[in-house]
């Protein structure tokens, strides 16, 4: 089994990668080819070395997608984006990659299957963006998508394009709607909803972080655990049991700052909420205003989908697969 991952160096495409270094029939047979590709040099578990080729390439890039289409992959992750936050201050870069990008992919595939029985299952990593106000407070299923944002549109975008390839026979598609994943690991990136990580994961190895919204600030939560989760569920379920709306809204978990933080406070006490400084940041604020808190992803749930239902299994997962066990 081939397997792609466009945005390996990424920090769920580097779990994805050592998910299956750790469990070779992850996807329920070998994997015997491994493609990681991302903008920069996406690394390689030892144990995998054998049977990888990394790749540095935009995937925007004249000719790129067909390159990377060249060997045929079974099964392709397609989680390459610019993030939010630098999507909405870098308009043309954004529609480079996050549209543009994703077009050339999609039509590479469609393209080696006029000469070939190629078909690939096609899991594309979407964001719960695509809403926005005004909606219900809890959004069911069936909800439409009106975002507010560059990126968001961006993915919405896509959406479409992943549903209509898909009814047309050139990949199997899924589109996975992301909660916010949160605690995030590594250094903050430029994704307006940073902070909802920043505020965790800095205070629990004794550092400050800023906090830019008002604690009563509400958002849809899962952990990169579950994220993984999501993507080799994804990869292995029977697309026939989600039929042409091939775009779901993940599981998670809804909470405001404030319960993030009593979270903090339970896991690692008073001196690490201390840790966070608020400072208002009206860009911030009005980015995630628009964005939606809560939903009824029962489809997803429904097709076993998972994810935390307290920000302590949260903690406890970061903590867990960071941190060693063990807090400062």
């Amino acid at each position: 089994m081939h397997v792609m991952i466009l945005g390996a160096a990424g920090m769920v495409g580097r779990k994805l990668v050592e998910k299956i270094a750790r469990e070779p029939l992850v996807f329920g047979r070998p994997v015997t080819r491994l493609t990681l590709a991302d903008a920069f040099q996406p690394p390689v578990p030892e144990s995998l070395r054998p049977i990888s080729t990394a790749l540095t390439v935009d995937l925007a890039g004249a000719g790129a997608a067909d390159r990377l289409i060249e060997g045929l992959p079974d099964l392709i992750f397609h989680l390459a984006a610019i993030v939010s936050g630098e999507a909405e201050a870098d308009f043309d870069k954004g529609y480079a990659v996050n549209l543009d990008g994703t077009r050339a992919l999609f039509d590479a595939v469609r393209q080696a299957g006029l000469t070939s029985a190629y078909v690939p299952r096609l899991v594309f990593a979407s964001s719960i963006a695509v809403f926005g106000t005004p909606f219900p407070e809890v959004i069911p299923d069936e909800f439409f998508t009106t975002p507010l944002t560059s990126y968001g549109t961006q993915k919405a975008i896509a959406e479409l394009l992943l549903a209509d390839y898909s009814r047309r026979g050139i990949f199997d598609g899924i589109g996975i709607r992301l909660p916010t994943i949160c605690v995030r690991p590594g250094a903050p990136n430029k994704a307006a909803s940073g902070f909802f990580s920043n505020i965790l994961r800095e205070p629990l190895v004794g550092k400050e972080a800023v906090l830019p919204v008002s604690d009563s600030v509400r958002h849809w939560f899962a952990s990169p655990r579950a994220a993984v989760g999501f993507f080799v569920h994804a990869a292995t379920i029977d697309t026939a049991r989600i039929g042409a709306r091939r775009n779901l809204t993940m599981p998670g978990l809804s909470a405001l700052v404030s319960e993030e933080i009593e979270a903090l406070r339970r896991v690692a006490g008073d001196k690490a909420v201390a840790l966070i400084k608020r400072v208002p940041d009206p860009v911030i604020e009005r980015i995630v205003a628009g964005w939606p808190t809560q939903f009824d992803a029962e489809r997803a749930s429904s097709l076993g989908f998972k994810a935390e239902t307290s920000f302590d299994e949260i903690l406890k997962a970061h903590i867990e697969d960071e941190l060693g066990g063990r807090i400062a």
